[in-house]
Formats: C-alpha cells, structure tokens, sequence
C-alpha cells in the first residue's frame, strides 16, 4: 500500500489509521528507481565476495538482498519497494563496500542491522499473519537487533572454527561489540519512532485532502 491508500494495482482500499507499518510500502516510481539502484549495488558487492570468498560479506547481502526484494516479487510489479532511505541505512555497510571499498564503524554497521530488522518486521506484518502496532514494532527492532547480532556472533565463531577465518578477535573486542550494539538498537528504536510518527502526519494530511474533495 503507499502513502494515499492506493493499491499497486491502482485502486482505493481502506485506510487503518493504526497500521502505520503497512505504509512502509510504496510503488512510486522514484523510490522504486533508487531502490533498484542500491539493489544493483548490492548485486556488484555479491559477486565480489563470491570472487573472494569472503564467507561474512555472502551472508550478509544475500539476506539484505532476499529481504529487499521480497516486496516487488510478491505483488509482481517493480514499483512496489520498500522506502529508499531505510534500504539506504540497511545497506549502507555494503554500500561503502560497494562504492568505496571502505568500511563503516561498528555503531553505523548495528545501527543500519536495526534498519534491516525494522524492514524484516514490515514484511511479516504484510505478508504474515503478524499483526502489530508502530509503537512495538520499534521495541521488536531492538530485540530482533540483539538476537540477530546473537547468531552474527556464533555464525562467526563457527567460521573461525571449521572454514579458518579470523573474525572474531579476543572476548574484550566482542563485549565492546556487543555494548555498540545495545546503543546501536537503543537509538535506532527512538529514530524510528520519529519516522513513523512524521509518516502517520503524512497520512493524515492525505486523508484531509481526501475528505475535502
């Protein structure tokens, strides 16, 4: 659904003023075209670490990817994407890959985690039965972050034991891995309450405008 209640297929559906998550999903053509965009850089970064071997670096896109193209495939049309400036945080570690062939901190990469788990909770309150309001949406995100740097962590030990990479350090490094991510999903839950409290004032607007037709 977009921002006006309008149906990728066109047509007017009823608006539940609560569902605030369902208008996450937009089928305009210019976030559709930035979306595409990063989803092409994703596609490069892929195939790079493919190339390298880079087993943290497949993982990572591939599940970044298979989330931000669950949107356009399952109501089979391409407009149909999640909004670029959260795709943008979510990718943004392999955004900088991507571009600059840099890295971004520890805190930024969590934070942009958060953004992918936020994206991951939109789709199965669409696609699922799943049902919730903004407001625990935003503390889901904190706890899905922590659960998903959880199995980061062990899929990392696992890597260092049995395919001989070196990810994991000493258990200081991971403990102040883990504080930045406890702030990490801390401010991502308080930004994403603000993001969807600027969407709700968006919808709103819409609806006036509607009703003065």
């Amino acid at each position: 659904m977009t921002d006006g209640s309008e149906r990728p297929d066109g047509t007017l559906g009823n608006i539940d003023l609560d569902d605030t998550l369902e208008m996450l999903f937009r089928d305009g053509r210019t976030n559709a075209l930035i979306a595409w965009l990063l989803v092409a850089i994703l596609t490069a970064v892929f195939i790079e670490s493919a190339l390298d071997v880079d087993y943290q670096w497949i993982l990572l896109v591939g599940v970044v990817g298979f989330v931000v193209l669950v949107p356009p495939v399952a109501f089979r049309e391409w407009r149909v994407m999640l909004p670029w400036e959260l795709l943008f945080l979510a990718c943004l570690p392999i955004l900088v890959r991507g571009l600059v062939g840099g890295t971004v901190g520890t805190f930024a990469t969590y934070l942009s985690l958060a953004a992918l788990s936020l994206l991951v909770i939109a789709e199965l309150h669409m696609f699922t039965e799943m049902e919730v309001t903004h407001w625990f949406a935003v503390c889901l995100v904190v706890l899905t972050t922590l659960a998903a740097v959880a199995a980061w962590t062990v899929f990392r030990w696992n890597a260092d034991r049995f395919l001989g990479t070196t990810y994991l350090t000493t258990n200081e490094a991971l403990m102040t891995e883990w504080l930045y991510v406890t702030l990490a999903g801390l401010v991502a839950g308080v930004l994403f309450d603000g993001y969807f409290r600027r969407r709700d004032r968006r919808l709103w607007r819409v609806i006036r405008r509607m009703v003065r037709r």
